[in-house]
């Protein structure tokens, strides 16, 4: 019964990995908007009944999608960070996962549309994001925490009216850096984002060219505005 168990198990894996590649598809040619169980049952040849053993509704397809591209990109963040670990200053670990994050949205914009883009209409994503959607920012934390610790951040002035704020988002998930260093991460993690997107989705032609330069001295600049001294940008 358990080599029978098994064959299933890698079936389910393989069609549900052939749902979702074909997902990727539609979503590169319509858009998360007019993603369609139908249409992606139509192209695997599986009737529709089929499908919908595998994913319930077009919300449950997406959100599928939504955690494999945050949990790729959190891959992607993690693995740069941990590469310079043992070598390298916090500030240069900083811009290292800065250019990782970059690099992966220029790779697969689809899927960084998905996730930072425009909202799909209707779709209200579930709990179970939250967690692979924070791992880029948690990367960015362990960086700021790790110059805190060895007293090597300059903690950003706050304005009194963020206060409150920057402390309740220090208690929910930075402890132990100081409010006015979350307070000026949060302010950082858009603007980062606010670059890719802006060279991914167009805002970019026929004004910046040397593109990857642009975001490397914006990246050393967003890191200075949280307290790390001294990026170099190469």
């Amino acid at each position: 019964m358990s080599t029978i168990r098994g064959a299933r198990e890698r079936a389910r894996i393989e069609v549900t990995a052939a749902i979702k590649g074909e997902a990727r598809k539609q979503l590169a040619k319509e858009g998360a908007a007019k993603l369609s169980l139908r249409a992606v049952a139509r192209e695997l040849g599986m009737v529709s009944s089929a499908l919908y053993r595998y994913f319930p509704s077009r919300d449950d397809l997406l959100t599928a999608l939504i955690v494999d591209a945050f949990d790729a990109i959190g891959e992607v963040a993690e693995g740069a960070a941990r590469e310079r670990a043992e070598t390298r200053p916090p500030t240069e670990r900083w811009l290292a996962v800065a250019c990782a994050v970059r690099a992966w949205g220029l790779a697969r914009p689809h899927e960084y549309a998905l996730i930072y883009g425009s909202p799909v209409p209707g779709y209200i994503a579930p709990m179970d994001t939250v967690g692979p959607a924070s791992r880029v920012g948690l990367v960015f934390i362990d960086i700021v925490r790790a110059a805190y610790l060895a007293d090597d951040l300059a903690v950003p002035p706050l304005a009194p009216a963020l206060r409150q704020d920057a402390e309740r988002m220090a208690a929910d998930f930075a402890p132990d850096v100081p409010p006015a260093a979350v307070a000026a991460l949060v302010a950082v993690w858009a603007q980062l984002f606010g670059l890719i997107s802006f060279e991914l989705f167009g805002q970019f032609n026929r004004v910046v060219e040397a593109r990857e330069q642009l975001f490397r001295q914006a990246a050393a600049e967003l890191a200075r505005s949280v307290g790390l001294p001294g990026v170099r940008t190469g």
